[in-house]
């Protein structure tokens, strides 16, 4: 019965929050129900007995949307300041966010402790389907795991390099001048007149 309840509840705060992804004007909204929609997903992981995909979705991809979330950010502009003026009018909503996380992990977490969640073992080495799984990636997989997290790392780069640009008015720092830097051209002396400044 738990279990039932848990994925009714898990499947429907899925589907409105993939909603409200579309839905929301707000790029840092859609952020935040787009997390809300991968932790729903892997609660009904974890209620099918599939552990490690509810860990890689919660690791990987919210590790993804907060960069995704970067590229946003890069690429349109947001002005916090205007987003933190009306702070305290989204703290309901986010409370209303933070606790329907928090049933949900405590209806999961239930639900798997009473053990109505399905729980595949292997028969021939008797092990859990979370440890067959992670010897089969970690050893016949090892070298496409490592290939897809550095085409994960050159995307994140490449985003940030893509909306990088030059600003006006911002000094920064050139090392290259600094180590090229003798006592010649490092300081200058300059013979002011009594009553001016330097100009």
């Amino acid at each position: 019965m738990l279990t039932v309840i848990s994925f009714y509840l898990l499947a429907f705060v899925a589907v409105a929050a993939a909603f409200m992804v579309v839905a929301a004007r707000n790029p840092v909204h859609s952020v935040m129900y787009l997390i809300l929609t991968f932790f729903s997903a892997a609660g009904l992981f974890i209620l099918m007995g599939a552990e490690f995909l509810a860990l890689l979705l919660v690791m990987v991809y919210v590790g993804a949307v907060a960069v995704l979330f970067l590229f946003v950010v890069m690429m349109l502009d947001v002005d916090f300041v205007e987003l933190k003026q009306g702070f305290l009018s989204y703290l309901p909503i986010g409370a209303l966010v933070a606790i329907v996380l928090l049933l949900e992990m405590i209806m999961v977490g239930a639900a798997y402790v009473a053990g109505e969640t399905k729980t595949v073992v292997v028969r021939e080495t008797g092990l859990s389907n979370l440890e067959a799984f992670g010897r089969v990636l970690y050893t016949d997989y090892a070298g496409v795991f490592e290939a897809a997290g550095f085409v994960l790392l050159v995307a994140m780069i490449g985003a940030i390099v893509l909306t990088l640009r030059e600003r006006e008015g911002v000094r920064k720092q050139d090392a290259m001048k600094q180590m090229e830097r003798t006592k010649e051209t490092g300081m200058e002396m300059v013979d002011i007149e009594p009553g001016q400044g330097i100009g």
